[in-house]
């Protein structure tokens, strides 16, 4: 077997310089590549969710009163997105073509999100519909409304979740 030269295998410091120094960018320019919550929306793109009040929100097409909640919904979202998110989740988690589908049906204005973020607010799926999350700026649960909410009974319900979160 023939003698391998160790120094000739050994790379360049400058080379070995330089690689270690990709290394390092690479590493943190995807560390610091920022994806907001690493929530995906149903088209898979990720939804950026820093310093918002998020209103997780549990519906499905058999659910006469997630039917009539859905425009007190997209009223909120609108007149609030600058520091609210409304999400949806479909309670069945259905394929997202059909997702999609009805959500178009019921004129879904705000993101639905790709899959139910089980356990992440330390929340269970909830076992009545429709229930709405209340996740402050910070990522903490606060509370869970329970049946179908009024544009009114959300802008109270996140009112009292910033009041908390400023400390009044």
């Amino acid at each position: 077997m023939p003698a391998v030269n160790l120094q000739a295998a050994r790379p360049a410091p400058e080379r070995f310089a330089l690689f270690l120094a990709l290394l390092v960018a690479a590493v943190l320019a995807g560390g610091c590549e920022n994806h907001g919550s690493g929530l995906q929306s149903l088209e898979g793109k990720p939804l950026r969710t820093e310093g918002k009040v998020l209103l997780v929100n549990y519906w499905a097409e058999w659910c006469a009163p997630c039917r009539e909640e859905i425009p007190e919904l997209n009223t909120f979202y609108r007149e609030h997105r600058e520091r609210v998110l409304v999400l949806g989740i479909n309670f069945d988690q259905l394929p997202a073509e059909q997702v999609k589908q009805q959500a178009g049906k019921f004129g879904i204005e705000f993101p639905l999100l790709a899959a139910a973020p089980e356990g992440r607010w330390g929340q269970p799926m909830p076992q009545v519909l429709p229930s709405t999350l209340i996740i402050d700026s910070n990522g903490q649960w606060r509370r869970t409304l329970v049946g179908p909410q009024t544009a009114e009974s959300l802008a109270e319900a996140v009112a009292a979740v910033a009041t908390v979160d400023s400390g009044e």
